[in-house]
């Protein structure tokens, strides 16, 4: 006989309540796990490797999630997350490599649990189309694996070019690609001698020589990993930096050297001069042998300091005199420029600086500051000696392709705590920050093509007319047909400074304060509807008015739109906000767009589409067809009840999702609209409606041909010119992508203790 609940002992139910809640935690620690979400709009392919086009922090999402779902649960639950997310979703195993990030394995099987497909706590998800980012298709694979290798090589250099100068250059090659490549990358000609080692210390290297018939194996047959070093040297040379051992030597009469160029400014009879050392041999005695040589002034060995000199040239960060060549990483036959004015302390930064966003190699300026210093300092330090003033700039990490990074935000912090290392770039960027936890939020007005939006400028207000109650008949006769599908105008109004804590109606407030807004007839916020900006158009739509805006994962780059309203609206979270267009037959366009609310709460199907279509113009819902459009394409996509898919693996129906593929509904999608043809009787009742009807499937218009056109011409020209300029292309594009490799099985002992 079971007891009532009510029976049981409150000491019992305690005890039970604290027995549970361990095990729910526990559950939850054991089987979630982290994933990183990288996007694929938020990445550019360039130099073998994906890398983020703004900053690291902005382009990667961290996802908490049970690993005991499956691959589709996962897939469904990224898909609402990225509400901006259009077209097709693939799901790919990524991992950081030195030249960047490098996508592996693209995960298949929906039905799969996530434990079952070999996901890693703490895992690099990339998340894209599968096929290219950018415009650029993606290597795959482990095969192609992007390599970063030292290409060394000798060029003449002084007078007559009796001096040899070392220059080194880092290349990426895929690993799949053939070792003669570098001759086309690298623009060098034949009757050359390519030597390659493995090991990464120059000064411990054996070089091998590859011979001619080897050039057609690849970077991984030569067994070439990142790090490695290649050698190209002229064969009918007698200068030669190698022995017949393959030993490293870098010098006259077979002993160890280094250039040292005159930067002093100061008349000599040698402009530079070569000084013997090995890698053992300190800096301050290379410094004193080439002033002697050089026979400058004895008073330059109190200032000045010894800089390399980049294969381009540059002058590098000053090296300190009390470390030895191995201690400052400096390899035999490089260049080094005596330059005046002391080297940075040990507790010192030398920084190079640089003003703007168009930055050209060889315009930074240089200082030297202690580490200690904060970035509040260090910018009016670099402000003072760029001849600029005001609070209105900030400081930027700058990469190694002139690009800005992440902005120093901690003004109060020390260069030492955000780790900024001497030879470090940063960016004077124009331009105040907001304080920690503060956002600057670019926002731009939104005026889409819909007639029933009525605020319009003060000088337009008396002119403006609008249909009440969303009457479709109403906005197909107030203008003419249109082969717009929703497009509008954007109108910047200027940044909002406001709390990451603040509601996104404290937004919509501020907003309204700006001087540019002034010019629009708005009585209140909740007359605004928020979206985030997303390639020149409306992205995510932002719905609620009183959540807060770091609820919404709003990054510091995150442009917001507002666009007027007709009446105050109130979304729920099932409701999906589409833009309809009603298909004017026989003419290839469209009435204007008019916004229609559709509760997905019973489910996202086509179905149930076409029903709230068919409510909401009043059309009966079998002669009623629907497409969508993806404008980045200019192509219609028909809405079909008959869409189920049949997986690979379980050969069993699903209920057609719109929300996943191949639709990937969304809020602000255009749906098209078309009325089938029916009977004579019923047809002339509609038509009496002003409700045309046809029988033709064909959803595009006379603007998406044309475009679709453009769109080919440019695909194959920037087909031609890939054909031109890509080197190892066939190479890497045609590997085939491979199973991850699973790691070698081991035998598993378990042990049980007594408890007798």
């Amino acid at each position: 006989m079971r007891r009532n609940v009510s029976q049981v002992p409150k000491e019992f139910m305690v005890v039970e309540l604290l027995i549970e809640k361990p095990q729910a935690e526990c559950d939850s620690t054991n089987n979630n796990f982290e994933l990183h979400l990288h996007l694929g709009p938020h990445y550019r392919f360039f130099n073998g490797a994906l890398h983020p086009v703004v900053s690291q922090t902005e382009s990667v999402w961290d996802l908490t999630f049970d690993k005991r779902k499956t691959l589709g649960d996962l897939r469904q639950s990224i898909f609402q997350l990225l509400e901006f997310w259009e077209g097709d979703m693939v799901l790919s195993v990524a991992k950081f490599v030195p030249a960047g990030l490098h996508i592996y394995q693209t995960l298949d099987g929906d039905d799969l649990m996530l434990c079952e497909v070999d996901i890693a706590d703490g895992e690099d998800i990339f998340v894209w189309n599968g096929v290219e980012v950018g415009g650029i298709q993606i290597p795959t694979g482990g095969d192609c694996e992007p390599l970063l290798l030292n290409v060394l090589s000798l060029t003449p250099s002084g007078e007559g070019g009796e001096c040899q100068q070392l220059i080194e250059s880092p290349r990426v090659f895929p690993s799949n690609a053939q070792l003669g490549t570098v001759f086309s990358a690298l623009a060098i000609p034949e009757g050359v001698v390519v030597l390659i080692s493995n090991t990464e210390s120059i000064g411990e290297e054996s070089w091998t020589t590859v011979p001619k018939e080897d050039l057609k194996k690849t970077f991984r047959e030569q067994g070439l990993r990142n790090g490695s070093s290649i050698l190209i040297q002229d064969s009918s040379s007698d200068n030669s930096l190698l022995t017949k051992q393959g030993k490293w030597i870098t010098g006259v009469n077979d002993t160890d050297w280094l250039q040292v160029k005159n930067l002093c400014q100061l008349e000599s009879e040698e402009e530079q001069v070569k000084v013997s050392a090995t890698v053992n041999t300190v800096v301050f005695d290379i410094r004193i042998k080439a002033i002697k040589e050089l026979k400058l002034m004895k008073e330059l060995a109190e200032n000045s300091c010894l800089r390399p000199i980049d294969r381009n040239g540059k002058l590098l960060c000053p090296v300190l005199d009390s470390y030895t060549l191995k201690e400052a990483g400096l390899k035999m036959g490089s260049s080094l420029g005596l330059c005046p004015g002391k080297a940075p302390t040990s507790s010192q930064l030398f920084l190079f600086f640089a003003v703007g966003s168009d930055v050209q190699p060889g315009t930074e300026m240089e200082i030297i500051v202690e580490e200690t210093t904060s970035v509040r300092d260090c910018l009016k330090v670099m402000l003072e000696k760029s001849g600029l003033s005001g609070d209105t700039w900030h400081l930027r990490k700058m990469d190694w392709c002139y690009e800005a990074g992440e902005p120093l935000c901690e003004e109060d912090a020390t260069l030492k705590e955000l780790m900024i290392s001497s030879g470090d770039a940063l960016l004077l960027t124009e331009g105040k920050l907001p304080p920690l936890g503060f956002l600057k939020v670019p926002v731009w007005w939104y005026q889409p093509r819909i007639p029933s939006h009525p605020w319009k400028s003060r000088q337009d207000q008396a002119s403006c007319t609008f249909s009440q109650g969303g009457d479709w008949r109403a906005a197909s006769t107030q203008g003419a047909p249109s082969d717009g599908h929703a497009e509008g105008s954007l109108l910047f109004l200027g940044d909002v400074d406001i709390s990451e804590d603040a509601a996104l109606v404290e937004l919509k407030s501020q907003a309204m304060t700006l001087p540019s807004f002034s010019e629009f007839c708005i009585p209140s916020p909740a007359f605004l509807r928020a979206w985030t900006v997303d390639s020149k158009r409306p992205g995510r739509l932002l719905r609620f008015h009183h959540q807060q805006l770091k609820e919404y994962k709003l990054g510091r780059r995150t442009e917001i739109c507002l666009e007027p309203l007709q009446k105050e609206e109130n979304l729920g979270p099932q409701d999906m906000l589409l833009r309809t267009q009603m298909r004017l037959p026989g003419k290839r366009a469209y009435t204007l767009p008019m916004d229609m609310v559709w509760d997905t709460a019973r489910g996202s199907t086509a179905g149930s589409l076409r029903q709230r279509v068919a409510d909401f113009y009043s059309l009966p819902v079998e002669k009623t067809e629907i497409a969508k459009y993806f404008p980045e394409k200019f192509e219609w996509l028909p809405v079909s009840s008959w869409n189920q898919q049949i997986t690979k693996r379980k050969k069993k129906k699903k209920q057609d999702n719109l929300q996943g593929a191949p639709y990937y509904l969304k809020d602000g999608d255009t749906i098209g609209v078309k009325a089938k043809k029916m009977s004579e009787n019923i047809a002339h009742y509609f038509e009496m409606q002003n409700l045309l009807v046809e029988d033709d499937d064909d959803f595009s218009t006379v603007r998406d041909d044309i475009a679709r056109e453009k769109q080919k011409q440019l695909a194959l020209g920037k087909k031609s010119q890939e054909a031109l300029h890509v080197q190892s292309s066939d190479v890497a594009s045609g590997a085939e992508t491979p199973a991850r490799p699973r790691g070698p099985e081991a035998s598993l002992s378990i042990h049980v203790g007594s408890f007798r």
